[in-house]
């Protein structure tokens, strides 16, 4: 039955009255941004007195700030997951937005926010797409199309309206799930700039008084919880229609010194920001230990016959698989301390367990191929490199994952998917009469890998041997046979 509120929530039906400056403009209005940055913003304001209010600027045509303003910015953040081995659950009420513009219907109102005087930070989650060059955009015909053009637009405002004061420049922080996010929107920015033939004087204020950070953002957000709806909102004393759902693990890395920490009291709140001089350490360890340990997992627990993350870690074999080519195998080839390492490994089997999550394992297994070069490789031939020996588990999760590109698998079909491309060639190899041939054959694959992993001693044999058990004997025991072949003493 629906569960139908007499009141809808908004500022008068909650109680809040107070009004905050606005210190942050936010280019996107969507549940990662609401669940996370303005989580944090929230959380600042009510424990480190940091008075910010946030504009949220909707980035693209047809975007929900009309539904965000229906309820004056407000909304319920759920948070649920698994926290030091204990099961959490909270539940925030969110109230730093204080109202939403859609510069698509009004773009002279979105430019009025450049003259906020209390105006400090620009952040912004557009998609990986978003941060682009759109040669269609031209200075004054509005509205912009993208996203760096708007920002550029804004900025150019501000300029003009403080007179190029160097206090009134931004901190500028992208939240986009590209590398160097940051520096690719300045880029982006400058080029407008030139094909728009603003004043150097801008440029240079650009380059002199705002300060552009690149971030690493990670935090699970399911968004809204359709199918539990009712659940949700027999909580709440009002309606809420912009509820969002996310995991309580959150990781914000910013890369930043002395000034963005005296700008934002992070430290005030208990929350896993970092503010760091260089974030790729950072960046390789969660592309290694995180994803590194999903794509390890996906075609091993699979054959083994799970279904799910949190169903191969709770299981005894593969989550004491799994774990032990983490903190054995992944973690001694990276450059982080180890305690700091060990900790976030902890932290992601923490969110590997979490009930409230139903992360299936043929969801992951897109592009296995090209996953597995970029995520786990590195960790196989950094172990390699540093003990002079093949990683047990991660050699035979590699061959796993050659076996699961045969598409079949005790006459069952396998989820199997890639470019038409690598499955065709996975296939043909699979036709072969050896496992010696197809190990060498796969390895031999530059194409997938950038180099010849033939080259590296004993691989192609440990691989072969590895393909032999795990068909004659399964993963379990071939597993146990294959690590008693090669256990050094």
């Amino acid at each position: 039955m629906e569960n139908i509120k007499a009141k809808r929530l908004n500022r008068d039906n909650a109680g809040i009255t107070e009004k905050l400056p606005i210190k942050i403009v936010q280019y996107g209005e969507g549940n990662f941004l609401r669940a996370f940055v303005d989580y944090l913003v929230n959380k600042l304001n009510n424990e480190a007195d940091f008075n910010a209010g946030v504009a949220v600027i909707q980035p693209l045509p047809g975007g929900m700030i009309i539904v965000l303003n229906e309820q004056d910015g407000i909304y319920n953040l759920f948070m649920k997951g698994i926290k030091q081995g204990k099961e959490i659950q909270e539940n925030e009420l969110i109230t730093c937005i204080q109202k939403g513009y859609d510069p698509y219907k009004d773009y002279d109102e979105y430019l009025e926010l450049a003259k906020e005087e209390e105006l400090e930070f620009l952040i912004s989650n557009t998609t990986e797409a978003g941060i682009a060059y759109n040669e269609n955009d031209k200075f004054q015909e509005y509205p912009h199309q993208s996203f760096p053009a708007k920002v550029t637009a804004l900025l150019y405002k501000r300029f003009q309206h403080f007179n190029a004061a160097p206090d009134k420049g931004l901190t500028i922080i992208p939240c986009e799930l590209i590398n160097h996010n940051a520096d690719n929107l300045k880029k982006i920015i400058l080029r407008y700039a030139e094909s728009w033939n603003l004043d150097k004087e801008f440029v240079n204020w650009i380059h002199e008084h705002n300060s552009f950070h690149n971030t690493l953002v990670d935090r699970i957000v399911p968004g809204y919880p359709k199918e539990d709806i009712d659940s949700y909102q027999s909580q709440l004393e009002l309606e809420d229609t912009l509820i969002v759902s996310a995991e309580v693990f959150l990781l914000w890395v910013i890369e930043g010194g002395a000034a963005l920490k005296a700008k934002i009291p992070f430290d005030k709140i208990d929350e896993n920001v970092l503010i760091v001089e260089d974030l790729q350490p950072y960046r390789t360890r969660k592309v290694r230990i995180l994803n590194g340990a999903h794509t390890t997992m996906v075609p091993f627990s699979i054959l083994f016959g799970n279904e799910t993350v949190k169903e191969t870690v709770d299981h005894e074999f593969t989550g004491d698989f799994i774990k032990k080519a983490v903190f054995e195998e992944i973690n001694p080839t990276l450059s982080l301390s180890s305690k700091e390492l060990n900790s976030f490994a902890e932290e992601v089997f923490d969110r590997f367990r979490n009930p409230f999550i139903k992360h299936q394992l043929s969801s992951i297994a897109l592009n296995s191929i090209s996953k597995f070069k970029v995520r786990v490789l590195p960790s196989l031939l950094g172990f390699v490199k540093k003990f002079n020996r093949l990683p047990l588990r991660l050699t035979f999760a590699f061959a796993c994952l050659i076996r699961f590109y045969d598409g079949k698998w005790k006459g069952q079909s396998l989820p199997v998917k890639d470019d038409e491309k690598s499955v065709t060639a996975m296939r043909e190899i699979w036709e072969l009469h050896s496992y010696n041939e197809i190990a060498g054959r796969v390895l031999g694959k530059t194409d997938f890998w950038d180099l010849d992993l033939n080259e590296i001693p004993e691989l192609k044999e440990k691989i072969a041997y590895a393909l032999e058990v795990i068909d004659n004997k399964g993963i379990e025991n071939g597993f146990k046979v294959f690590t008693e072949k090669y256990t050094q003493a």
